[in-house]
């Protein structure tokens, strides 16, 4: 899905991708065929599922490179609810607006159905506090859609992929 982080996203590293198509047939497409975007790829459109991925990374100091991960490794514990179970930001942006922040500004900030909550720390996430059922989180997320759209007029969308039923 062109995941990112921190000003970088897979479409800035992907170099090739394997990947069987609805028929069953294995192909490999390179960079430019992957048409990435926010948080899309050719993958999610066609329903292929990939089977492997070619990375180009940049060479770096070792130290700066353990630097760096600590860094990210800090932010993440300060700013997201990783001592819960999660599936990530459960929410993209949208085009004028940070859809956390509306979450916030409609008091949602720590609500719950089941065992899903929306986390305290930052309320992009949908946390598990221990017995959380797929119906509480889908529940959650429609409860949050509509009350963020009657009160801002903004439709947001999940970054996260729901498969199934």
């Amino acid at each position: 899905m062109n995941a990112g982080a921190h000003g970088k996203e897979m479409k800035d590293i992907v170099v090739k991708t394997a990947y069987i198509d609805l028929d069953g047939n294995i192909n490999t497409i390179d960079l430019g065929e992957h048409e990435f975007s926010y948080r899309k790829s050719i993958f999610a459109a066609r329903k292929w599922i990939i089977l492997s991925v070619e990375l180009e990374l940049q060479y770096s100091d070792k130290e700066e490179i353990k630097l760096k991960m600590e860094e990210y490794a800090s932010y993440r514990r300060e700013k997201q609810p990783i001592t819960y179970p999660n599936a990530g930001s459960t929410f993209k942006r949208g085009k004028d607006f940070i859809t956390a922040k509306l979450i916030d500004e409609v008091g949602l900030k720590g609500y719950e159905i089941g065992g899903a909550k929306v986390s305290t720390l930052h309320s992009g996430f949908i946390i598990n506090t221990g017995n959380a059922t797929a119906e509480d989180v889908l529940k959650l997320v429609d409860y949050i859609t509509k009350v963020v759209y009657k009160k801002f007029g903004k439709k947001i969308e999940l970054e996260i992929e729901v498969i199934g039923e």
